[in-house]
């Protein structure tokens, strides 16, 4: 598999001075450059860049994947296996409050995956997953 560039993202928070605890210490995020509106994270080595709009309010629509009611919309990082299981331990180990807890999603399909939903304080939906073999991550 070839070299993956690092993605930007820039989202949307309720309140900057909340969100950025929750993505430095929960989600061990390192930061980078920042004013009082906006900070920007390495995200599992992304950018990813939080500006601070008072009016958002995270918008909550599902669809349903594996039987579960998956939150739409929502990005994360595709991790290796075991930097997942570390990962999600940490959240679990810090209380973090699932939408939809860790767990195997696929088993024994192509796509075999490891998957957990959760948000940020300002309701937007993050998904970490991690794929047994990661050159099933485009497989039909």
């Amino acid at each position: 598999m070839a070299k993956i560039a690092p993605f930007h993202l820039a989202i949307p928070v309720s309140d900057l001075a909340a969100a950025k605890p929750f993505y430095e210490k929960i989600l061990g995020c390192a930061p980078g450059r920042f004013t009082d509106e906006w900070a920007d994270y390495s995200l599992f080595g992304h950018q990813l860049v939080l500006h601070e709009d008072k009016n958002h309010k995270g918008h909550k629509h599902f669809n349903e994947v594996d039987g579960k009611s998956v939150p739409i919309p929502h990005f994360g990082v595709v991790l290796e296996w075991e930097v997942f299981q570390k990962f999600s331990q940490q959240l679990i180990d810090q209380n973090i409050e699932f939408q939809i807890a860790p767990y195997l999603r696929f088993e024994g399909l192509p796509g075999e995956q490891l998957t957990m939903f959760f948000y940020d304080p300002s309701g937007n939906a993050l998904e970490f997953k991690s794929f047994k073999n990661i050159d099933q991550l485009f497989a039909t």
